[in-house]
Parts: C-alpha cells; sequence; structure tokens
C-alpha cells in the first residue's frame, strides 16, 4: 500500500490521462470501450495548438519488443515507445547520465535515443554509452540519456529499466501513425492554479471538435486522473484489511484457546507447588501474576516469531518482485500489543484457579 501511495503522490494529482478506456469501471459493455479509436497524434497536436489550461501535453506511443545491437552485443525483448518533449517531466523519470530530448531534437529530427538502465548494463557494459550509437534493425540512433534505476511499479505496468525511448518522430521510421496496429495515449498536465474539472472540459471540448463528433454523440474518449485509481485501491486495501481481519481473529481465537490449555495444564502439573507456596505465606495476586505472567511471555514469544517469519517472508517477495514490501512500525507494535492482551485473556482464568487453591488442598492433589 504504501508502495502505491508513494507512486501516487510522485506522479502527482494534476495530470489527465487522454485514453479511450475508462479507468473506473461504469458498468458498460467491454466491446463499447473496445471498438473506439485510439488516440492518435492529431488528437495531441489538436490539444498543444488549441489548450490554454494545459503546461505540459505528452505524446507516447508503445511499439512493442524490439531486438538492440552495439559491435556484437544483443538485447532482445527490449520495449521500444516514441514519446515528445516533456514526457520525463510528466511521469517524473530520473536519468542516470545525459539528457532527454528536447523539442529543438524533434524539429531536427534527431535520431536520438533514451535506454532504461538495464538495456544500458546489458548493451554496454561497463563501456559509457551516452554519445555511442546502437542499431535497432537497420536504423541508427545515438545514445544521448541513461534511465536511473527505477524497479517495477504497482501502478505503471511499463518497467522503464527495460525500456528504448526515442522520439516519436524518430518512432514513424516503426510504425505507421495513420495505422492502428499500435497504443498509444496523451497526458496532460494542468498549469498552476487550474483545477482537473476545468481542465477535463477544455480537453473535452478541444477532442470532440478534432474528432467531429455531433452535439448529442457521447464522448468516444475517456479522461483519466490518478484519483480514479485511488479509489479502486482503496476498495481493494478494504477488502483485503477485512479478510485480513477475520483470517486474522480466527488465528487469534485458536491461539487463545491453546494458550489458555497449556496454562490450564501447567497448573495442574504445579499443583502441589502451589500449595507450598501458599502454606509459605505467598498471597493470592502472586500467584495469579506469577501465571499471568507466564502466558503472556508465551504468547508475546509466539508473536515475536510470527513476526520474523512475516518479516523472512516479506524479505522474500521483495527479491521476486522487485517491490519493496515491509512491516511498518505501527503494524510492529500493534502485533506486540496484540500478544499481550492475547496473553492476559487467555491467562487469566488459569492464574485466577490457581490463586483461590487452598494451600492444603493442593499439597494433598500434589
Amino acid at each position: 500500500e504504501s508502495n502505491i501511495r508513494s507512486s501516487f503522490e510522485k506522479l502527482g494529482d494534476d495530470i489527465v490521462y487522454v485514453d479511450k478506456r475508462p479507468w473506473s469501471d461504469e458498468g458498460r459493455d467491454f466491446w463499447v470501450y473496445a471498438n473506439r479509436p485510439e488516440t492518435s497524434f492529431k488528437d495531441y497536436k489538436a490539444i498543444v495548438d488549441h489548450s490554454k489550461l494545459a503546461e505540459i501535453v505528452t505524446y507516447s506511443c508503445f511499439i512493442g519488443s524490439k531486438t538492440l545491437r552495439f559491435n556484437k552485443n544483443i538485447v532482445e525483448g527490449t520495449f521500444l515507445m516514441g514519446v515528445s518533449e516533456g514526457y520525463a517531466d510528466i511521469f517524473k523519470i530520473d536519468l542516470q547520465k545525459g539528457r532527454f530530448f528536447t523539442l529543438i531534437d524533434i524539429i531536427r529530427d534527431s535520431d536520438f535515443t533514451v535506454l532504461g538502465n538495464d538495456v544500458a548494463e546489458n548493451l554496454f557494459g561497463q563501456t559509457d554509452p551516452i554519445g555511442r550509437y546502437i542499431k535497432i534493425g537497420g536504423k541508427r540512433l545515438q545514445v544521448i540519456g541513461v534511465v536511473a534505476k527505477t524497479g517495477k511499479s504497482l501502478i505503471n505496468p511499463l518497467n522503464f529499466d527495460q525500456v528504448c525511448i526515442v522520439s516519436y518522430k524518430t518512432a514513424e521510421s516503426f510504425v505507421n501513425f495513420n495505422g492502428e496496429n499500435f497504443r498509444s495515449s496523451i497526458n496532460a498536465k494542468a498549469k498552476p492554479n487550474v483545477t482537473l474539472v476545468d481542465l477535463k472540459d477544455e480537453l473535452t471540448s478541444i477532442l470532440r471538435a478534432e474528432r467531429r463528433l455531433k452535439p448529442l454523440a457521447e464522448d468516444n474518449f475517456s479522461l483519466n486522473e490518478l484519483s480514479m485509481l485511488d479509489k479502486i485501491f482503496d476498495s481493494i486495501f478494504k477488502v483485503l484489511k477485512l479478510a485480513g481481519a477475520i483470517i486474522g481473529g480466527f488465528a487469534i481465537l485458536v491461539g487463545m484457546f491453546s494458550v489458555a490449555n497449556i496454562m490450564f495444564v501447567s497448573v495442574k502439573e504445579r499443583t502441589n507447588i502451589i500449595g507450598i507456596k501458599k502454606a509459605l505465606g505467598a498471597k493470592r495476586k502472586v500467584i495469579l501474576l506469577e501465571f499471568l505472567i507466564e502466558s503472556v511471555v508465551l504468547c508475546v514469544l509466539g508473536g515475536v516469531l510470527g513476526l520474523i517469519a512475516v518479516m523472512g517472508a516479506l524479505q522474500i517477495a521483495t527479491v521476486f518482485s522487485d517491490f519493496q514490501m515491509n512491516l511498518s512500525l505501527y503494524n510492529i507494535s500493534m502485533g506486540l500489543l496484540l500478544s499481550i492482551i492475547v496473553g492476559i485473556i487467555a491467562g487469566v482464568i488459569p492464574a485466577y484457579n490457581a490463586a483461590k487453591m487452598d494451600p492444603v488442598e493442593a499439597i494433598r492433589q500434589g
């Protein structure tokens, strides 16, 4: 959950994502969205030319898997995408070295590329890639930047460590912008003090005009924002927390009865000792406290072992998933506090039974 929240905070809440499908489920037929036209370069140009409320507008087209070559080194399965200037600003892409595309690069039709961290490492090794040339098919591209190591994101299926980014002008060498064999997207960042509602209203007007939709025709595009995903993840986390609470509740109940049973057995086995202690002057509260402490220690020990097991599992999951998973200090504290409470509840009846024993009867039974 913290990974997702931090991803939302990094991207910001002032961006509108233009797509043919809505991110939130509106209960409509899937085919209604599937039959909509893809966002096009013409849509992007219309927004750039007419929007007065957008600070940055970016276009990106997703071309697919390609093979990259540098001398004798080959990297297969690299995801190739074409973008406009400002893409790195919208998606907060940090560069390890070099720079990103500028408007001048695109106007000059420069064949530049920015490589993902893993791609650059696999293709160049210890060699500095900046200024060197790679080949994709018969296309020669000069490396001008390398993306800093990012890892996977739970809200972005695109792994920037494994991409080859070119300008949309260069992308025309690999895909026909008038065709429909690729996905594309448009993103618009609102100017300061401009609300997303106002920006979405403006984008709706521009896109309807560009697509020549009749006044009564419904939109054949969707304007999405991160708050939609936030609500979806909120509902998912609520269900997961409820399921966790139910499962955890049953586990606690079973554990409580198990500890109580252990304490009853412990009291029975030490009846003679309890009788001797009371005969020597031990007060009820001393006997009561002794067994309560024993019960609490037993539960806390189990809680600590459980936390260690969970931490180990999270570390293993982090290694295999590339997502940072850890227990918060709050969860650790709550787990230990719950262990103490369970220990008190589980041990109170056996401890009370031990405390109220008659010393003579206890010694005789022992």
